[in-house]
């Protein structure tokens, strides 16, 4: 009897929970997802992945289709009460450094449908649903988590155990993981709708910064769009979730014929980060891991770039390519990012749910005047890069996004140098390479169609060679013969 059922165990079927299964089975890991639902929720969550998910996305074969039931806009804007500009972010539907349009306004359920799709096509991964988390036990090599299911009580052993199972996660309460609150509770009303005459809906989204009523409005994918209403000191889930509390709500956006109610809900935005992602031969992912409010757009993208760098370090463990010390940098390259998504998105909570008449006013005046003389932080969203972890530091670029470029035809240049880790540089032909990693010289006829812009990028920084990681971030540049050696040695 083989000592594992699987090298990762997944509690979780979510996107973070499949996206994570795709990519650890990509990279040579044997996975089994258990979600403790029948089916995937029906009704809309997420609304938005940026451009580096869409990428995410692409590598395990699904951005086409997902890209296919999503929307584009142009811009984010926050607007005062009379409809004048706070803030404006820019660029949303041009191309990103990911190779996909900076913002996607998705449909959750259409997104989960075609990464379960591609899991179903996967060898080594498998979905095991109505298996619900009840605990786990670790030992020297593996843990030993167990289920209960319609056939009783099920055991399963494995190398890893990762829970990407939601804010209230059974994983991270079993392994006694603690949250630090960073003291940010509102709670909204959030309805979705099926729209009938797009014509009729704003073509951008919004927040609207009206101490009366500070107000969300948003396109989704799939012939959806969503509203967003703050509740008020004194109002109750019960009164707003009402139909004829929700129909004067929409009464100023005159959408009466236009749309029809999908789902109504009250949530609490918070924003909170686990103490620990990992603990032993346990992990966190997504939601479990952090949670974060809704403005800026980044709760499943956090969760989606959890699993693109957790994914490819669990194969390369799991193909006894590295060490298990590897996971020692998740938590350290994760959380910084997810932290500064989490300052973004506060920031912008707290620009909007301002509900005193006069303290809104002078928000307003600052910043209209802070507009008027160009030091707005208009423009696009940018994340910091990685500052410790798995790269060479102090190498140009180390830590840095690699871009995706794209051919005047279209093509992408991920889907010709493949899923693995790549070493790009002059001269690079012949060269060995650790498994994991694939050689590419800038004279390979692939790369052809974005040869002088992968020049360009080694010329601006200098170097004869750059090893990008599979998730995307860049290990550093330097000579071909450094970048092999820092690889092999970390």
């Amino acid at each position: 009897m083989p000592e594992f059922d699987c090298d990762v165990l997944i509690v979780g079927g979510g996107p973070t929970g499949v996206t994570l299964a795709l990519i650890a089975a990509r990279h040579g890991a044997s996975v089994i997802v258990c979600e403790r639902e029948a089916e995937i929720y029906p009704l809309p969550r997420a609304a938005h992945v940026d451009h580096e998910v869409m990428r995410i996305f692409q590598s395990v074969g699904a951005a086409e289709a997902i890209a296919a039931t999503s929307r584009t806009t142009t811009h984010y804007d926050f607007l005062t009460t009379s409809g004048e500009i706070l803030l404006r972010f820019e660029g949303s539907d041009r191309i990103g450094p990911g190779g996909w349009p900076s913002a996607n306004m998705i449909h959750q359920p259409s997104v989960e449908r075609t990464l379960r799709a591609e899991l179903a096509r996967t060898g080594r991964a498998e979905l095991r649903s109505e298996w619900r988390f009840t605990g786990y036990g670790e030992t020297a090599d593996g843990v030993a988590a167990t289920f209960a299911t319609s056939d009783g009580e099920q055991t399963l052993r494995a190398r890893w155990l990762v829970g990407a199972d939601g804010t209230r996660s059974p994983v991270r309460d079993a392994a006694g993981i603690a949250l630090d609150d960073l003291q940010f509770d509102e709670p909204w009303l959030v309805i979705d709708t099926i729209v009938q005459d797009f014509s009729r809906l704003p073509p951008v989204n919004l927040q609207i910064c009206d101490p009366a009523r500070p107000t969300t409005c948003v396109l989704m994918g799939e012939g959806r769009h969503r509203w967003e209403f703050m509740l008020l000191p004194g109002e109750t889930a019960e009164q707003v979730t009402d139909d004829a509390f929700i129909a004067t709500l929409l009464a100023p956006w005159d959408v009466t014929g236009a749309v029809t109610l999908e789902r109504k809900a009250v949530y609490r935005f918070n924003a909170r980060v686990a103490k620990e992602w990992r603990k032993g031969r346990v992990l966190l992912a997504g939601d479990a891991a952090h949670q974060t409010p809704p403005f800026a757009g980044q709760g499943m993208c956090a969760g989606i770039r959890d699993a693109a760098n957790l994914g490819w370090k669990l194969g390369m463990i799991a193909q006894d390519q590295a060490d298990a010390a590897l996971l020692d940098s998740y938590q350290v390259e994760r959380e910084p990012h997810v932290r500064a998504t989490i300052a973004l998105a506060i920031m912008m909570g707290q620009t909007v749910c301002i509900t005193d008449p006069q303290a809104a006013a002078a928000r307003d005046q600052q910043m209209l005047a802070a507009r008027a003389a160009g030091q707005s932080p208009d423009g696009a969203v940018e994340f910091p890069p990685l500052a410790d972890g798995f790269i060479l530091h102090g190498a140009p670029a180390a830590g840095s996004y690699f871009p995706q470029f794209i051919a005047a035809d279209g093509a992408r240049m991920d889907d010709a140098l493949g899923d693995r880790g790549w070493l790009i540089g002059t001269a690079a032909a012949g060269i060995a390479v650790p498994p994991g990693l694939t050689a590419h010289t800038l004279t390979d006829p692939h790369l052809a169609p974005w040869q002088a812009r992968l020049a360009q990028w080694l010329a601006d920084h200098g170097a004869e060679a750059v090893l990008v990681r599979p998730d995307r971030q860049v290990f550093g540049s330097s000579t071909a013969a450094t970048l092999l050696d820092a690889w092999a040695g970390r």
